[in-house]
């Protein structure tokens, strides 16, 4: 990629990007406040302003070097803290809050699917073109988010959920390997399985459908 194409995407991608993943972040501070955690309220976390979750490497440079190699466009925010214990009910409101993440990621997806709707509304709009562009990172980076974030793996939100639904004794098996969880998950995204990363062969499917289904609705 040359850099006035990399400026270009840089440009169109910004925005997508940063919403898709500190709003993901605010969606768990909200669900923990709703359900009686209020750690992220006291660390003046549950917000809207993106300034307020972003993490220097997560945020930006993890993002703008992915767009660059071309690999996977994926990222992270400073993780909103969330005392489970805190909750009314720890283990079944757990779920609600790991939810809620992935949940704000679909939000966002449709939001931009209707963006593209919108823009083919108007062909001759100077704008259409690039809402067009910056609307198609928008449903694919939200897409990303949700399928990466709902595999059962802690400290993963689907690996939160899964504790959640888990009987106990199965359910504190899966919590002890959030330790490890992180390095599992660079482990699946740099071993290559017939010339593909792990985590490629798992989120690709995943994320084929994901898109279809929200094309399907528009």
């Amino acid at each position: 990629m040359n850099f006035d194409a990399l400026i270009q995407t840089i440009a169109l991608a910004a925005i997508p990007v940063l919403f898709a993943i500190t709003l993901h972040e605010a969606a768990h501070g909200y669900a923990a406040r709703h359900f009686g955690d209020l750690t992220a309220y006291a660390a003046g976390r549950i917000s809207l302003n993106p300034l307020r979750h972003i993490d220097p490497i997560g945020t930006v440079l993890l993002p703008m070097l992915t767009l660059f190699v071309g690999g996977i466009l994926f990222g992270w925010a400073k993780p909103v803290p969330v005392n489970f214990s805190a909750l009314r009910r720890p283990k079944q409101d757990m779920l609600w809050v790991a939810l809620a993440g992935p949940a704000a990621n679909l939000v966002m997806a449709l939001f931009w699917a209707f963006m593209i709707k919108v823009a083919l509304m108007f062909p001759g709009n100077y704008f259409a073109e690039p809402l067009i562009g910056m609307a198609q990172f928008g449903v694919t980076i939200n897409a990303i988010l949700l399928v990466l974030n709902l595999l059962p793996l802690p400290p993963l939100d689907g690996g939160r959920i899964a504790v959640s639904l888990l009987p106990h004794r199965q359910a504190y098996a899966l919590s002890r390997v959030e330790p490890y969880g992180m390095v599992i998950l660079i482990l699946m995204a740099v071993v290559p399985v017939s010339g593909k990363p792990v985590l490629s062969w798992i989120l690709s499917p995943l994320l084929v459908a994901v898109i279809r289904m929200i094309e399907s609705l528009f």
